[in-house]
């Protein structure tokens, strides 16, 4: 592990630091980055944890930790927390604890993943993990981080940026090493009573690349047990539909699942920016605590209506996705989240 300071603002004052936008992963990288002159009473700030990992910490608590070393097939946030320090996320398979679900290993914090993006599989894509889905691929792609951006803490924000490659597995396609480059800002915002993230997402193709028709997608979170639907937890969303049998597959702006986690009420909620491809989105949100929005899936949500999904995007064009995603007070009302959704969708760029 680098022992490295707390970075409380990355403040560029010479000509020459202005260059360090955008660098190779790294020891030296992430050193020289976040060695930059701090600012005080910095609310958001970022500590390298060694290469592959960035602690995130919000009001002088820790918040959640971005993992994006070789060790991992994808990047993820894990775990999250509330503003008075509840993990809302499963900790497996990151920790084992006693008594927790260890289903779906691929399922980690906060995550973005496809199931068949060209015949590759970008969801359930760790090497130790059987795919039991049969109608998704077996070759397993992986997402390997490029380019390590801005890290940059504030008193009200702070911004994490990042470049990363969708590659499929050797020799499943000698020609195409890069299917796709994704380009990743994330922006975590400092409030006394909340935990909010705004995920910026642009996707380019550096092939011609189809996303399949499959449920397995996109932007995902899987909660802690304690607030799944199997265990109390109650998912509504934007239409004032209630339990996975009314909201699984529906299309909505957002959707939020509120619970009790360590005897407290807790919640927390996902918008689709009006501008994202498929907007309202179908949700693939589970009673067993997986909670995603899938802007390319039709069939296995309504497999009686003949709807058919996926999207072909052409070599060198360009998709964006953005999404905001809000840890809250369980007692929160609905119309209070409508609202937060409502400003979200005016102001948000």
């Amino acid at each position: 592990m680098i022992g490295l300071p707390m970075m409380r603002a990355t403040v560029v004052r010479k000509p020459a630091r202005r260059k360090l936008r955008t660098l190779l992963i790294g020891p030296l990288a992430l050193s020289t980055l976040l060695a930059a002159p701090a600012a005080t009473h910095a609310q958001v700030e970022f500590k390298a944890e060694g290469t592959d990992r960035i602690a995130i910490q919000i009001n002088g608590q820790p918040f959640s930790d971005f993992y994006i070393g070789p060790a991992y097939p994808k990047p993820f946030l894990a775990p999250l927390r509330s503003a008075n320090g509840l993990i809302v996320t499963r900790r497996f398979p990151m920790e084992t604890v006693e008594g927790e679900s260890r289903d779906h290993p691929h399922h980690r914090g906060l995550w973005i993943g496809y199931g068949n993006v060209n015949g590759v599989n970008f969801w359930e894509n760790e090497v130790d993990t059987p795919n039991t889905d049969a109608e998704t691929p077996k070759q397993q792609g992986r997402i390997v981080l490029r380019e390590m951006g801005e890290m940059k803490g504030g008193d009200k924000s702070g911004r994490l940026t990042a470049v990363f490659e969708w590659r499929p597995p050797p020799g499943a396609s000698p020609d195409r090493a890069v299917l796709l480059e994704e380009r990743r800002v994330m922006t975590f915002y400092a409030d006394p009573d909340l935990r909010t993230i705004d995920v910026d997402a642009t996707f380019t193709a550096k092939t011609a690349v189809q996303f399949a028709d499959t449920k397995e997608g996109f932007f995902a979170i899987r909660i802690s047990d304690s607030l799944a639907g199997k265990n109390g937890g109650i998912m509504t969303n934007s239409e004032d539909a209630q339990t996975e049998k009314q909201v699984w597959g529906k299309r909505a702006d957002w959707v939020d699942y509120d619970g009790v986690e360590e005897g407290q009420k807790i919640g927390i909620v996902v918008f689709d920016f009006p501008a994202n491809y498929a907007h309202p989105p179908r949700w693939h949100t589970r009673d067993y605590g997986l909670f995603a929005v899938n802007p390319f899936g039709a069939k296995d949500f309504e497999p009686r209506s003949g709807a058919r999904g996926g999207y072909s995007l052409t070599a060198g064009k360009s998709m964006r996705f953005r999404y905001r995603v809000i840890v809250h007070p369980g007692d929160t009302p609905k119309k209070k989240i409508a609202d937060w959704y409502s400003d979200y969708a005016r102001k948000a760029r």
